[in-house]
């Protein structure tokens, strides 16, 4: 009762739909195994899925954006910072050779980024120390436009398993997140 194109043939793994039993020389005797799903089965397996999807999707709708949060206001109410890189907001550019400076971190502190691609780390440096960190052990990098300076953005190195690990920079400019997410996650080479 189901239509073939709803049926999988399998001897000794799944056959090509291309081929018949002949020509994969199946022999009088063998065993095969014949599967097939009807097309409600396939709807009831999608159906909760893509509903589940759709209350992700909801949920993320109803956060308020990062930068209205009170652990961020307090830094990003200061303000920029003096010395904070120019922007370009709509162009994207490689990492420039020189660390990028003049941001803030979560404690109001300022910290300079420099990519060490040949050693692949990233340096986080600060007033009191410099963190080295293997661009390996960073799981993930997210990032978000500062709300009414959306040239700039407020970005985040997660460096363990969870939020709590993020550490936070703010005042990144537009130009580099992009470059900066790709050098770390590794979606490309610099040459």
């Amino acid at each position: 009762g189901l239509p073939p194109a709803m049926q999988k043939v399998m001897f000794k793994g799944l056959l090509p739909e291309e081929k018949t039993l002949r020509e994969i020389k199946v022999t009088n005797g063998a065993k095969i195994m014949v599967v097939g799903s009807t097309i409600n089965d396939v709807l009831a397996v999608n159906t909760p899925k893509e509903a589940a999807q759709q209350e992700v999707k909801a949920e993320e709708n109803k956060k308020e954006p990062l930068c209205r949060q009170k652990q961020h206001r307090k830094v990003l109410d200061k303000g920029k910072p003096d010395d904070v890189m120019p922007s370009v907001k709509g162009v994207q550019e490689r990492l420039p050779t020189v660390p990028l400076s003049g941001m803030y971190n979560k404690s109001g502190g300022k910290v300079r980024l420099t990519f060490k691609l040949e050693q692949d780390q990233l340096w986080i440096g600060t007033k009191e120390r410099t963190e080295k960190l293997s661009m390996g052990s960073i799981k993930n990098v997210v990032s978000e436009p500062i709300e009414g300076h959306e040239d700039y953005h407020m970005m985040a190195f997660q460096l363990g398993p969870t939020e709590a690990s993020y550490y936070w920079v703010y005042w990144v400019p537009t130009q580099y997140v992009d470059a900066i997410k790709d050098t770390v996650l590794g979606k490309w080479q610099y040459f």
